[in-house]
């Protein structure tokens, strides 16, 4: 089963905070560093990571990844250990109890590296290790998006280094698993005379703290639609969709680490949206399928944006026709006309289009930051 683990999105940072107080999450910053083609682009990752411009982080086998600024995709890709590797690498971690105990204190020890090292397995990430992608225009490598990301990272890898072990391949309860197939040595040369070869005592293991919780099960477990019966009182289509809805909602949090809280309208729209369900609300599910909660409220409202928004979206307009004068627009708050089709602007920072139908405005397609690439 591939793990995979969520992070709740960094609060905003004092002024002063530091990236990587560990030895393994300074060698992953300097991992970033030397790769980096533009000490500018760092500098703006490093604001943008300590300014809460990340989203919440998932990590799984050689991918790390988040939403970041204007709801980019950002990622960062490392490469995966073969398993020809990981078996080298666990036989150095079984040759020294002391090994596990660290990892599992959240430790790593200079001695596991530096014996992996000599086995031709590179734990930590150096020069070109880390492959950065992201949605964003900027050609950086890495863009700010994905350095402020890295940076990031360096502090979940400071409070487990589980996850860098995980970025190479394998979650905390594989190895465990794997592990406890090897012969371990004792963990201390006084163990009992007559404890069992390769273990040790309860009381003493559990003295290393709480044995590590499982890993999240998988974002991409496909759901499977509940086979129910008919019974009397009991709508089985309705509980049916309810059920998927509910395992849609789980995956989101997993991915995203939390959820935004919606209206009970906004949920029945929702419900409408994601099943095909007929419940006399077309605009709306229309809307929500372009662009959710944001999308259902352009539809529905009429708000002032503020007037840095506009004159830039008319500055955007102006340039995208070529030197020729834009047509003129009837604008009112939030929405500009013209003729049968119209934009609005979303408190999302997006232009959403709509076409008059039988003088009624329906929502025509995805939002656009430039609003000139919507008009004709």
């Amino acid at each position: 089963m591939t793990a995979v683990r969520g992070f709740p999105a960094f609060p905003p940072q004092r002024a002063g905070a530091r990236f990587a107080t560990t030895w393994w999450g300074q060698a992953w910053i300097k991992a970033l560093e030397d790769t980096s083609l533009d000490q500018t682009l760092l500098r703006k990752g490093r604001a943008y990571a300590k300014t809460g411009q990340v989203g919440p982080i998932t990590v799984s086998p050689g991918r790390l990844a988040a939403i970041t600024e204007h709801e980019y995709d950002t990622v960062v890709r490392v490469e995966q250990l073969t398993d020809a590797a990981w078996e080298r690498f666990l036989d150095q971690v079984a040759a020294k109890a002391g090994h596990i105990a660290a990892l599992l204190d959240r430790d790593v020890p200079h001695d596991l590296v530096e014996a992996a090292e000599d086995a031709a397995v590179p734990l930590l990430p150096t020069v070109g290790d880390l492959e950065p992608e992201c949605s964003c225009p900027d050609w950086g490598h890495p863009c700010k998006h994905a350095a402020a990301l890295c940076y990031q990272a360096s502090w979940l890898l400071d409070g487990d280094p589980f996850v860098l072990l995980l970025l190479r391949g394998r979650g905390e309860r594989e190895l465990i698993d794997a592990l406890q197939n090897r012969d371990l040595p004792p963990t201390r040369s006084d163990a009992p005379p007559d404890a069992p070869a390769g273990g040790v005592p309860a009381a003493q293991a559990f003295a290393l703290g709480e044995p590590p919780l499982p890993d999240p099960p998988p974002a991409e477990t496909a759901f499977t639609p509940l086979a129910l019966d008919p019974a009397p009182g009991v709508d089985v289509a309705a509980l049916a969709v309810l059920a998927a809805s509910a395992a849609g909602r789980a995956r989101e949090i997993l991915l995203r680490g939390r959820l935004e809280p919606l209206s009970e309208y906004q949920d029945r729209v929702r419900l409408a949206a994601d099943h095909d369900l007929d419940l006399g609300l077309e605009p709306a599910v229309q809307a929500w399928r372009y662009g959710g909660a944001a999308g259902l409220d352009v539809l529905d409202t009429a708000w002032t944006p503020p007037r840095q928004d506009l004159a830039r979206a008319q500055a955007l307009l102006e340039s995208g026709w070529d030197g020729e004068p834009p047509p003129h627009l009837e604008t009112w708050r939030n929405r500009w006309t013209l003729g049968a089709r119209q934009v609005r602007y979303g408190r999302d920072g997006r232009w959403y289009p709509f076409t008059e139908h039988d003088g009624h405005w329906w929502p025509s397609g995805p939002p656009e930051r430039d609003p000139s690439t919507l008009l004709p």
